[in-house]
């Protein structure tokens, strides 16, 4: 049975790779034996520099297990408790009432950071943990809802918790990681590390590159004004900056099945839904999103995210089965969840489509002058306000909680996002702009236009 999924899984990915389609690492591991892993394309694109099984890969989101496990660590050790306020660990904290639990649950409602340091921070400085507490306590931007009465994904969160990490530990937060999690496994490559804040050469590290569709080619993200911010926010651990390698993370996986880093009870709780006020579940635990399936039993997983990286691990726990996948060259994300569904019916014996990569996105010339009557503040439905902005002549959307995105023209009023499968149509009445669709995953939405009284 094995057998026959690895040629299943070596057909699909060798189409893809003889396509060009895919630039990434790959491992699928079942019951405990690995049985296929490969890496396609390239590590450096100037160079031609190929990528290995052993490359090293910026995991973004990827990084939350670790601090989330950090965490739970430290709570079986007596060193925090996970009730405990954050308060308690940054004397002065003036959002009242949040908890470690709340920060490992993304729902303590706290501000989003990236959205504050995009409006206020010093571009040309690298910003810190520091300076993310120094935000909070200083200027003390609103919170999105109480602790515990909403869930909203938080990097603000997450850095958070490597700063009480560091406080309860006495470590920095990448000593710390070294001698608790990486260095205990052996997972022998993997580090924290901050590529801008403190250049190494690293012979095995791929660069993440994202596509610049005003110039049509692949480019470090550094030299793309869109996102610019992965240098200025480059120092922030916790949320991201773990750096790992497909071998490591599935020497991770394994160890997750024993109690060589945390104890069947922390496991529970970092793999149980967490419950709001009101007593709806989310199906998210500490540092994982979860689901539970009839047919393949409780899944964990997490994926990554940041300019010029994506990534994902899949751990199906009752049928120890695992996908790990780590990209360096961006992608549509519809073509990616296509990838990720044909890997996940054959490993369960299921038929499976080889997705065809849509061609790279190319933008309409429009005079820029027409942006100006976009711009304003637009309400969704359940009250997240996303703002249109106009810079240097290119048009921005950004929505509370989240990074700030260029959108381009495919006509006057409709546009779309580089690498998000998302299309947002302009609607004008009467020569005025009242409202925007929003075409995202099958799904439309009308987002109203908020005018000043």
């Amino acid at each position: 049975m094995k057998q026959k999924k690895r040629e299943r899984l070596a057909n699909l990915f060798n189409v893809l790779g003889e396509r060009n389609h895919i630039n990434a690492a790959v491992l699928v591991a079942e019951d405990g034996d690995i049985i296929y892993q490969n890496s396609f394309g390239y590590a450096n694109l100037p160079e031609k520099r190929l990528l290995q099984d052993h490359s090293l890969f910026e995991l973004a989101s990827l990084s939350k297990p670790f601090t989330a496990l950090g965490v739970l660590q430290l709570a079986q050790q007596g060193a925090v408790n996970v009730e405990d306020e954050v308060e308690r660990w940054i004397p002065g904290f003036p959002y009242q009432g949040v908890t470690i639990h709340h920060l490992l649950t993304h729902t303590s409602g706290l501000p989003d950071y990236m959205e504050w340091f995009h409006k206020y921070w010093d571009h040309s400085r690298i910003a810190v943990n520091q300076d993310i507490v120094d935000m909070l306590m200083n200027h003390q931007p609103p919170g999105y809802f109480a602790p515990g009465e909403g869930w909203l994904y938080s990097n603000t969160g997450y850095v958070l918790l490597a700063v009480i990490i560091e406080k309860a530990s006495g470590l920095s937060f990448p000593d710390f990681m070294k001698k608790n999690i990486f260095g205990p496994v052996n997972m022998q490559s993997t580090r924290v590390y901050n590529r801008r804040l403190q250049p190494e050469t690293i012979d095995d590290y791929a660069f993440g590159y994202v596509y610049d569709i005003h110039k049509g080619q692949y480019i470090l993200p550094d030299e793309l004004e869109e996102t610019e911010y992965v240098y200025y926010l480059d120092g922030i651990q916790g949320d991201g900056t773990v750096n790992s390698t497909i071998r490591d993370l599935y020497v991770f996986d394994q160890a997750l099945y024993t109690d060589s880093l945390i104890i069947q009870a922390s496991k529970e709780l970092a793999f149980s839904p967490v419950r709001l006020k009101n007593g709806e579940t989310v199906d998210y635990g500490c540092g994982w999103l979860l689901q539970n399936s009839p047919e393949k039993g409780r899944i964990v997983s997490h994926s990554g995210g940041w300019p010029g990286y994506s990534t994902k691990m899949i751990r199906y726990i009752d049928q120890q089965k695992t996908f790990i996948y780590l990209s360096n060259v961006e992608q549509n994300d519809e073509y990616e969840q296509a990838i990720f569904e044909a890997v996940d019916n054959i490993l369960f014996d299921q038929a499976y489509v080889i997705p065809e990569r849509p061609a790279d996105k190319k933008k309409k010339e429009i005079d820029p002058a027409i942006y100006s009557r976009y711009i304003g503040s637009y309400s969704f439905p359940d009250g997240t306000i996303a703002y249109v902005t106009v810079e240097n002549e290119r048009l921005y959307i950004q929505i509370t909680g989240q990074a700030r995105f260029e959108i381009f023209p495919s006509s006057d009023t409709r546009f779309f996002l580089r690498s998000l499968s998302v299309e947002i149509e302009f609607i004008l009445e009467g020569g005025t702009v009242t409202r925007f669709t929003i075409y995202q995953n099958g799904a439309v939405e009308e987002v109203m236009r908020i005018f000043e009284e």
